[in-house]
This record gives C-alpha cells, structure tokens and sequence, in this order.
C-alpha cells in the first residue's frame, strides 16, 4: 500500500502485484489451481477444426477421419457446401460437427479478396443478417442446427475508427462457441470465454510439431483447439493428410492420455463441468 499528498487530499492506494503470464495464478481462475477434469482421467482435449468447406475435406480428410473414429468440426458456408452436398450429408451421419462460418465470409478490404465485402463496411445489423442466413441454409442443406461458429479470418469487429464494433457479444448470444484463428495458446477450461475460443493454426504444421503442441497443453490439462483449411498433401493452408494420418495413431494410443472431440461436444462438458462445481472460497 503507498500514501501519496495531493494537495490537502490523501490518497491511499493499494498496489496489485500481478502474476506473470506465464504463473499457474493467470492461467487459472481464483482459486482454480487444479487440473481440469477431463473425461475418463484424461490429460488433455482436443478438438480438429476446418474451415471453408473445402473440397478436399470432403474428397480426402473426412475419409481419414472416419477410418480412425475420429470426430472434426467443420465450419462451413451453404456456397461450400453444396459441391459436394452428398459428401457433407455423409460426414453429418459419421458424427462431425457443422458449425458456421458466416454467408459471405467477410473479412478486412485489406484483403483484396474481401475489398468488396470487407468488415469495415458492415454493421452489427448486417452481420447478424449474414450469420443467420449461414445457419437457415446449413440447416436447410443438412438438416443440422449449428451451435458453434468460427470468425472468418479469426476477425471480430464492424465498421471502422470510432464507429468499430465487436461483434463477439452477437456471437455470443447465437451460439454456444466462437472460434478464433492464429491463436497463441490452448484454452484454460476454468475460464476460457466460449465466444472466443483460442484456435492454433494446423496448416503446413509436421505431425512432430501438432504433437509438441499437444504435450504443451496436456502440461497443464487444458483444451487445444487446432484450426486449419485444406486436407492434402500439398498446398496452400494444407494441414497435409500424412501429418492427419500421424495424428491420428498417436490420439488413438490411450496411454497419450487424450481426449478428442468437437469443439461443440468439448464446450458442452466443459460447460456441465463448470455449473456443477461450486465456486472456490475466497482467499484471505
């Protein structure tokens, strides 16, 4: 505590000593020191996300998956979609997640692929209009309701300058989760908020490097979330089918210790988990 004199006035002035980013006390809630209780003792959760519906996902990676038992999300746009309808209608029945990735897929015009339908142009109302039209035409496609949805471009805003807007609570309200892109970390399941979800990137990664990324989030139980675009061998934003086949092995062998899932399913009991477990008692 410091005692500083403006003038005549006092001021007392209790000084917080923050935790490093890197200590138990940041990356945990208030008195949430302990490890996260993952299903059946396990170390870590994962969940295999992909965006854009692209056609190699349907042609190559779901096939993979599906050999192994595994289970991705998919965040898609109806336009994705409908190529390759019969393949998406099949990966629905093998149990994937279809999650949302808007209509239009907008994303800053300084891209020039986006300078026509560029964020800094949208409003709220005009997201929310594009959101909810992703989800009527999935569930029209594929008869499934989306409950988790993934920024395009891992962005978040409206507009621009003063009149910028978040629109992570409009995400927030519709669905269960809302996934970023290029994230720097795993999700601490005590506090992660669900309207954004860390996403590590899986593109162009070796399978010796999703597995480091792996054992660095299973230190500490927390939730991996790895994000990537197309499923082949080579390619721009290719998370490469050899990298996927690996994967898969190395998740299948339970003395890794780890739980692989969808994002919505993951969500869920993490969600269940936090309601049931009462709050810690305050410190001194």
């Amino acid at each position: 505590m410091r005692v500083f004199f403006v003038g005549s006035t006092l001021l007392i002035c209790a000084v917080l000593l923050l935790p490093s980013p890197g200590s138990a006390q940041y990356d945990s809630a208030p008195g949430r020191s302990e490890r996260f209780p993952w299903a059946d003792r396990r170390r870590v959760a994962l969940s295999l996300t992909f965006d854009d519906a692209r056609l190699s996902q349907t042609d190559a990676g779901i096939p993979l998956l599906d050999r192994h038992g595994l289970k991705a999300t998919f965040y898609v746009s109806p336009r994705g979609v409908e190529p390759r309808l019969e393949g998406w209608k099949a990966a629905v029945a093998a149990g994937h997640e279809i999650g949302n990735h808007s209509l239009t897929h907008p994303c800053t015009g300084n891209y020039s692929f986006s300078r026509d339908n560029a964020l800094e142009d949208y409003t709220l109302e005009r997201m929310a209009l594009d959101v909810d039209e992703a989800s009527r035409g999935v569930e029209q496609l594929l008869g499934v309701s989306a409950v988790s949805f993934a920024y395009p471009c891992g962005q978040k805003f409206v507009g621009r300058g003063l009149d910028a807007r978040s629109y992570v609570p409009l995400i927030a309200r519709t669905f269960r989760t809302g996934r970023g892109w290029l994230g720097e970390s795993s999700n601490d399941p005590w506090i992660c908020d669900m309207a954004q979800l860390l996403g590590m990137e899986s593109d162009g990664k070796s399978f010796e490097e999703l597995k480091a990324l792996i054992e660095e989030a299973a230190e500490d139980g927390r939730w991996l979330i790895l994000a990537g675009h197309e499923m082949a061998d080579d390619g721009p934003q290719a998370t490469s089918l050899e990298t996927l086949e690996a994967l898969a092995r190395y998740v299948e062998d339970p003395a890794n210790g780890i739980w692989i899932d969808t994002v919505g399913t993951v969500a869920h009991f993490v969600l269940e988990h936090r309601r049931s477990s009462p709050d810690p008692e305050p410190g001194p």
